[in-house]
């Protein structure tokens, strides 16, 4: 199937070449490193089929120049599709698919990486001993064991986190969720409200969806509720935290620190070489500076399995849309309705 591809770099397009070949789809695969953006849409002309990334822009005018140009076909290279105006979408005909469980695990284990990096102050470690400053002031850590941890949304990801956290360092777990995860309960997970779980937690990670209800979930008042000192660690969705919130919380000291892989205006900034650049974004520069913020762009989804699962799922749907039958990945209507 003759299909484009937005925002790639050369690691997708190295593994949807090998893996297009590897299972002998035959997709004719054209690569652009641009963001589809109402500027860029252009560039489908001619192609049945796009394939986006998380920060591709699907709004309704996008949708509608996708649509003028016989797009009939989206396939999201991610789990989330809060980018795409699901009922533009679908008034404009479009079919949208999307990897809904690529690689909890990838997720998972940055998530633990980045908890222990913040109660242990490993990365302001390897920054200093880089300065030839093997002084200890100012890097005592704590235990995790014995500690509160808060789990909001337990998905595959999050249950994953909750389960480690509780069984192999011996934290105790709030969890929350619309939805409980039984399986959680028999490894002493208990599912709380969420001010319960704010207010005693001291490490909260979210691993929610990006919807209406969970924008700025993370807001003035639910940092003002935190435990003086409690961290923060956000691996899901940059909208489900006020920055601004949380830069207060952080100059007061009500958060004891920060790791966020993904930011709520990263669309021009992740995935990029800013290095030679004026960044005017005030609010990621700012808590840039504090030394208990650490900030990574994006990655953690970004291992060889989770990509090998992306172009396989992906590669799968464009074949299996191409022939006429049912996509196992289709953002179906209930989604649209729930969203």
């Amino acid at each position: 199937m003759q299909t484009v591809m937005f925002s790639t770099k050369s690691y997708d397009r190295r593994i949807f070449v090998e893996r297009n070949a590897y299972h002998g789809h035959g997709h004719e695969l054209v690569f652009q490193e641009a963001r589809l953006t109402i500027e860029t849409a252009p560039l489908v002309e001619g192609f049945p089929a796009v394939c986006g990334f998380v920060n591709d822009v699907f709004d309704a005018a996008v949708l509608e120049a996708l649509a003028a140009r016989r797009v009939r076909m989206i396939a999201l290279r991610s789990a989330g599709f809060n980018n795409v105006d699901l009922r533009a979408a679908n008034r404009c005909g479009i079919t949208v698919c999307r990897v809904p469980g690529y690689s909890p695990h990838s997720v998972a284990e940055f998530t633990v990486g980045l908890i222990i990096s913040l109660v242990r102050s490993i990365h302001r470690a390897y920054l200093r001993t880089r300065a030839n400053n093997f002084a200890l002031e100012g890097l005592l850590g704590v235990n995790l064991h014995g500690r509160t941890i808060g789990v909001i949304g337990t998905g595959r990801i999050g249950a994953l986190v909750a389960r480690t956290m509780a069984a192999g360092f011996g934290c105790r777990v709030l969890a929350h969720d619309v939805l409980e995860d039984r399986d959680l309960l028999t490894h002493g997970v208990e599912y709380v409200g969420l001010p319960k779980l704010i207010s005693e937690s001291h490490v909260i990670t979210l691993h929610c969806p990006l919807t209406p209800d969970t924008h700025h979930m993370i807001d003035s008042a639910e940092v003002a509720a935190m435990g003086q000192g409690t961290l923060l660690v956000n691996t899901s969705r940059g909208g489900l935290v006020n920055a601004e919130a949380v830069l207060t919380g952080l100059v007061n000291g009500q958060l004891g620190g920060l790791a966020i892989d993904v930011y709520e205006q990263e669309a021009d900034l992740f995935f990029e070489d800013l290095s030679n650049e004026i960044v005017r974004d005030e609010t990621i520069q700012r808590l840039l500076m504090f030394p208990n913020v650490l900030v990574t762009s994006h990655q953690a989804y970004f291992t060889q399995e989770a990509l090998i699962a992306i172009a396989d799922t992906t590669l799968a749907s464009l074949a299996a849309f191409e022939r006429g039958e049912p996509l196992n990945n289709e953002v179906t209507q209930a989604l649209i309705a729930s969203g």
